[in-house]
């Protein structure tokens, strides 16, 4: 067994553990909910899952550092083993009981992605990669989709609701995508939306700015299942904060030439 596929497998335990607990408690009402940002609300649930999940990682490894969503600082050290996490990817999804959202843990050592696992709770599905180890759900292995022709993808993308300012730039890009592919899809989970790349359901996925927890997992996936994960002009993309072009190598080139143009 490979480090990475050693280090991804503390990484289910840690998302499965999360998941138990999400799965046997019901969202709060809405007087609960504290906002975080624009439209971007946090629960106790968030915070617990992501204590769970820390709790589990840093007993297997006592020497590495959790960069988390919720509890953790964005300042926080790259060097050694990190891992990134989102204890409920897509939380309006959790909160209004629609059953897009996941827990979500990508594995980097010293800033380089290495692994990740993504944990659909409501599916009860679990989707895993490592470096050189390919991308699964269970024992079926990934691939992103054959497509080629724009006219026969299907197409993700995530709104800007939380960057409402970016609006007058998306709906452009929206508005150049959909006469050219066969549809386009707004799940409201990033990280299943990658996934949605990694198992060839999407042909390409696009947003236009993403957090490292969004995808961190979502990037080892995508690229394991032979895609890739770019910002806008083509370049790979690691632990930060960016726009994001996601799919085979053909659909990526052609959703960076669309959502590029001015």
């Amino acid at each position: 067994m490979s480090e990475a596929e050693r280090l991804v497998r503390v990484a289910e335990r840690a998302a499965a553990r999360a998941a138990a607990y999400l799965r046997d408690v019901a969202p709060p009402t809405p007087e609960a909910w504290a906002a975080k940002g624009h439209h971007d609300f946090v629960t106790e649930m968030d915070q617990h899952a992501e204590r769970l999940i820390t709790d589990t990682l840093l007993r297997a490894e006592p020497s590495s550092r959790v960069l988390g969503e919720e509890l953790a600082p964005e300042d926080a050290s790259l060097d050694g083993l990190v891992w990134v996490v989102d204890p409920i990817d897509g939380t309006a999804n959790f909160l209004h009981r629609h059953p897009a959202w996941c827990v979500s843990i990508g594995v980097a050592i010293d800033g380089e992605l290495i692994a990740g696992t993504i944990f659909h709770v409501p599916a009860a599905r679990r989707y895993t990669a490592w470096r050189g180890g390919g991308a699964w759900a269970g024992t079926e292995r990934l691939k992103v989709s054959p497509i080629t022709e724009p006219g026969q993808a299907l197409i993700g993308t995530g709104f800007p609701f939380k960057n409402p300012e970016l609006l007058p730039a998306y709906l452009p890009m929206l508005g150049r995508i959909l006469p050219q592919c066969s549809g386009v899809r707004r799940g409201g989970s990033a990280a299943l939306d990658l996934v949605d790349v990694a198992a060839g359901r999407f042909a390409g996925f696009w947003e236009m700015m993403l957090a490292p927890w969004d995808m961190a997992a979502g990037i080892v996936l995508v690229r394991e299942a032979g895609g890739e994960v770019t910002d806008f002009a083509g370049r790979d993309l690691g632990i930060e904060h960016s726009p994001v072009v996601a799919g085979s190598g053909a659909m990526a080139e052609w959703l960076r030439g669309v959502v590029g143009k001015s």
